[in-house]
């Protein structure tokens, strides 16, 4: 009969997710990281790297996910978008149709008149690199220097 005292422990290591240190096993998974952040259904959890790369989306589910004593991970980093040629900060990690023409076109029209726009995007991220927007289109991940083409197509 073995004691069950004489087990190893479970190899666990320290992480830090928004700056908060947390206890994980490792190796873990994408949904458990979520899970123990209690990261809400509308924000991604995202790996810091190093180096001149793009920090790693950590999907949420059971992948396994190696982790280092201290790796940081964040839920909401502020990238910029370029809407029409101009900068416009960004702080989810997805933007709607509505949401970007807010942002090109903040000044609602006349009262009663129905505007409709064309959203065309570019240098997305991989989920999504390029493509289009319309009102019942899902929203799309974002990524800093992501490229927006807003413009009126119709007035009712």
């Amino acid at each position: 009969m073995s004691d069950s005292s004489q087990e190893n422990p479970p190899h666990t290591v320290r992480i830090h997710i928004d700056r908060k240190p947390y206890e994980s096993p490792n190796p873990t998974t994408g949904a458990a990281l979520y899970g123990l952040a209690d990261v809400g259904h509308h924000r991604d959890l995202f790996k810091e790297v190093e180096g001149n790369r793009e920090d790693e989306l950590i999907e949420r589910d059971d992948e396994k996910v190696h982790l280092k004593e201290d790796d940081h991970f964040y839920t909401q980093k502020e990238v910029v978008l370029v809407v029409n040629a101009q900068p416009k900060p960004w702080s989810e990690t997805k933007i709607s149709y509505d949401e970007i023409t807010h942002l090109a076109f903040p000044t609602p029209g006349p009262v009663g008149v129905v505007i409709t726009y064309t959203v065309e995007y570019e240098a997305g991220p991989r989920q999504n690199p390029e493509g289009s927007l319309t009102k019942s289109s899902k929203p799309v991940h974002v990524k800093n220097g992501m490229i927006f083409h807003v413009t009126e197509t119709g007035r009712s």
